[in-house]
């Protein structure tokens, strides 16, 4: 079997407005100057509190907590609006429907937002069918740790070169580098192609049509870290 392990944010779905309003409110509820936009999308996939020590000031690092706990309060507010809209990528639950369908294939999460927040969005659209092993920040170290691949690999019984990492950000592609499985980039995320690159990613896709094949063509190297 081969196991393909999804990154969620900026890889699945387009949370990055609700991300961005999120932290704006939460740093407004400590008195802290809020941080700009591009700032909190250049920190999307590290665990929430991690993410939150580097966007305060270097001397507001005893508020980190409390302002990551403002934080889920407020993403949790904002999902009981009428008007919260979190849209998966193009092409992603047909993509993941295809490739869950594959019998020598497993999907996996491994994500810096909470189970609690994969949970529910899993159930707004009808995915957690799909996958047999998901990993959060809520029981592991922040990527770049390769911490939730390796727990992963383990649940699912697979080893290191029969298994791909799927993200967005750098943090993902250097995380499947320190677990030494392949990772597969997304051109429709967070970080930029050309960080993606230089983190190691083995190959970068346009859209979710073309990732089957991508999936397909590393697998079919060895899988792993490139030479």
């Amino acid at each position: 079997m081969k196991l393909i392990i999804f990154d969620c944010d900026g890889t699945i779905v387009d949370s990055q407005h609700a991300i961005a309003t999120a932290m704006s409110m939460a740093f407004d509820d400590h008195g802290l100057a809020q941080p700009a936009r591009s700032d909190v999308i250049g920190v999307v996939g590290l665990s929430l509190v991690e993410a939150v020590q580097r966007l305060l000031p270097a001397d507001c690092g005893d508020v980190a907590l409390p302002v990551s706990q403002s934080y889920k309060q407020a993403f949790a507010d904002l999902r009981q609006q009428p008007h919260h809209h979190e849209p998966l990528f193009p092409g992603a639950a047909e993509t993941i429907a295809a490739l869950a369908g594959r019998e020598d294939y497993l999907l996996g999460i491994a994500t810096g937002k909470s189970l609690r927040g994969v949970e529910a969005l899993f159930e707004r659209e009808g995915l957690a069918k799909f996958f047999v092993t998901i990993q959060t920040a809520d029981d592991h170290p922040s990527k770049p740790h390769p911490s939730m691949i390796e727990r992963a690999m383990i649940e699912c019984g697979t080893q290191a070169f029969q298994t791909v990492m799927i993200g967005d950000t750098t943090y993902d592609i250097e995380m499947a580098c320190a677990a030494d499985v392949a990772g597969l980039g997304v051109g429709w995320g967070y970080h930029p192609r050309a960080m993606l690159e230089a983190a190691g990613a083995r190959a970068i896709v346009s859209d979710y049509a073309t990732l089957p094949e991508a999936i397909d063509r590393v697998l079919r190297a060895g899988g792993g870290v490139a030479a």
